[in-house]
């Protein structure tokens, strides 16, 4: 499989990781929740700074659970994190969605939040993620929908805020409207079963509208997500703090509300010889099929190997900005196994 070059949307200005930190698997997983075992073995797929990642590690005393980024840099601070919990039944590496430098079957849950709307193929990473799943485990995926996102007051510049990022998004190769298509990617990835639910964020009162008009302004004017809108021609540096000023003005309103929706998947990863249902043919089928030199877990010793660097063999060195790619690597671990709508309360952090 040729590498790809996923470019993270967002970055990781201190504006984005304001929110990711918030996250956690109850405000961002409570759909998978009462599905994880304790003795589960689960892999967190878009890991960032852990925060989610240590939650479900703490939910499974008896298991282990590992988090992949491509942003090498987040990860110490995910460590960080589990080391201030006391978790010692989790790490964290880079990796690549589209090659998982797991065998097949390894995990009871794959999990990946806020990620397949930044994929030029999610359909393929759905497959991969259920490639390393058991038969009867869990593959489970949330994402939100900018098309379904709404507000008030209404404000047109808001509006048109909405829409310059779609067209940023779409002009790197992602599906910002990903919410209503997570059923559809995940039945394209050949899953037999799939539940599909659906839950929101919502933002009001003057801390909420406070925090959240501010990250977006601040997205605007001082992150990559302004610089790639520059990049593309579809704004110009005038037009990025007109519409930060519109963020603000929003934040200022006693009547300021935000709503995002997210649309959420559970698929379960049954066995294919006995279901006959097969995923979409992709170019991910090919690297399914290459041996890793050495065999499963040549030359690595415990559950998680001695380098926590959990990307296929290909060199292709992650660079800032990119999800997902693979790093330099050696053949990385082999473990041996020992329809409703419901909401969030309204506050929080977002995409």
């Amino acid at each position: 499989m040729s590498a790809r070059s996923e470019t993270y949307l967002h970055g990781h200005h201190d504006s984005v990781l304001r929110s990711h930190r918030w996250r956690t698997a109850e405000n961002s997983a409570g759909y998978l929740l009462a599905r994880v075992r304790p003795g589960a073995r689960i892999l967190d797929v878009g890991c960032g700074p852990g925060t989610i990642t240590v939650d479900l590690a703490a939910r499974v005393p008896g298991g282990q659970v590992i988090g992949i980024d491509a942003a090498a840099g987040l990860l110490d601070e995910a460590r960080a994190e589990a080391g201030r919990r006391g978790l010692a039944n989790v790490r964290f590496g880079t990796g690549d969605v589209y090659r998982l430098a797991f065998g097949d079957g390894t995990f009871d849950v794959v999990h990946a939040h806020q990620v397949l709307q930044h994929l030029s193929d999610p359909v393929a990473a759905l497959a991969e993620m259920r490639r390393v799943c058991r038969p009867g485990g869990l593959v489970a995926a949330r994402d939100s929908d900018y098309g379904g996102m709404f507000w008030y007051p209404e404000d047109p510049e808001l509006a048109e805020w909405r829409e310059l990022y779609r067209e940023v998004a779409r002009a790197l190769g992602g599906e910002p409207d990903a919410g209503r298509r997570m059923l559809a990617w995940a039945r394209a990835a050949g899953f037999a079963e799939v539940q599909a639910t659906a839950s929101s964020w919502c933002y009001t009162g003057p801390a909420d509208r406070a925090w959240w008009g501010t990250l977006w302004a601040q997205r605007l004017t001082e992150s990559p997500f302004g610089d790639r809108a520059a990049e593309q021609g579809l704004a110009t540096r005038a037009d990025l703090e007109r519409l930060a000023r519109a963020w603000l003005r929003w934040a200022d309103s006693e009547d300021g509300w935000f709503f995002i929706p997210h649309g959420e998947i559970i698929g379960s990863a049954l066995d294919e010889t006995a279901t006959g249902v097969r995923s979409r043919p992709s170019a991910v089928a090919a690297c399914r099929q290459r041996p890793r030199p050495g065999g499963r877990g040549a030359g690595i010793n415990g559950p998680f190997g001695e380098k926590e660097n959990f990307c296929a063999e290909r060199a292709v060195v992650p660079a800032a900005g990119h999800m997902f790619i693979g790093a330099l690597a050696k053949p990385m671990l082999w473990w041996t196994p020992s329809h409703q709508f419901h909401t969030s309360s309204c506050t929080g952090p977002a995409t």
